[in-house]
């Protein structure tokens, strides 16, 4: 679940950083993604490994909920969350809303489901004003809601999941137990600012 988890972290890292292309208007985002749309299957074989590691990532985390839930049948008479957060309680319910999210974006602005493709496709290039497709989508309340509880999920996600991932391969104890989860916390809050200043920026 370590290594599933690592490669989806580094793979929300590089989508960051092609997505705030954004920012710098839009011939830099058309040219990303032109660029993109020219490596032709390339793309979606990268797209369909991704997404199995989506679906590993999830089993694994399916499995390991029911394994702690087998393991103790009778419930605390009180339970205490000492160490335990929010975050780290709600792993498998963010990482399914994180699931759904996922299949809704790959049909939103991959398949282009609920977009109004009228003037986007440059008829001289056949190439998509990715652009104009982002401002007119976060324009939409629905779309913009969506993605905000998207990100809100992946923050949540990633704030107990990066401080897991060296806990798993048994990188932690007492002494860097607390230096971990705060890296978890930092990491999964400039994600979320970045995905969320990106949602934003389309948005005005």
């Amino acid at each position: 679940m370590a290594v599933t988890g690592l490669i989806l972290v580094s793979f929300v890292c590089i989508h960051l950083l092609g997505n705030l292309s954004l920012f710098a208007g839009a011939d830099a985002i058309n040219t990303y993604a032109a660029k993109l749309q020219s490596l032709g299957p390339i793309v979606w074989i990268f797209r369909a490994v991704m997404l199995a590691v989506v679906v590993v990532h999830i089993g694994f985390g399916v499995q390991l909920t029911v394994q702690n839930s087998a393991a103790r049948p009778v419930g605390y008479l009180q339970k205490v969350n000492e160490r335990s957060t929010f975050s780290g309680r709600s792993m498998i319910v963010t990482g399914l809303i994180l699931m759904v999210f996922i299949v809704f974006h790959l049909f939103h602005f991959t398949g282009h489901y609920m977009v109004d493709m009228t003037g986007l496709i440059d008829p001289a290039t056949g190439h998509l004003n990715v652009y104009q497709m982002v401002v007119d989508a976060f324009n939409k309340t629905f779309i913009l809601i969506a993605y905000a509880i998207g990100m809100v999920c992946l923050f949540l996600h990633l704030a107990h999941g990066v401080g897991s991932f060296f806990q798993s391969l048994g990188l932690t104890n007492e002494c860097t137990l607390d230096g971990v989860g705060t890296l978890g916390k930092v990491v999964s809050f400039v994600l979320f600012v970045g995905y969320f200043a990106v949602i934003i920026r389309g948005a005005i």
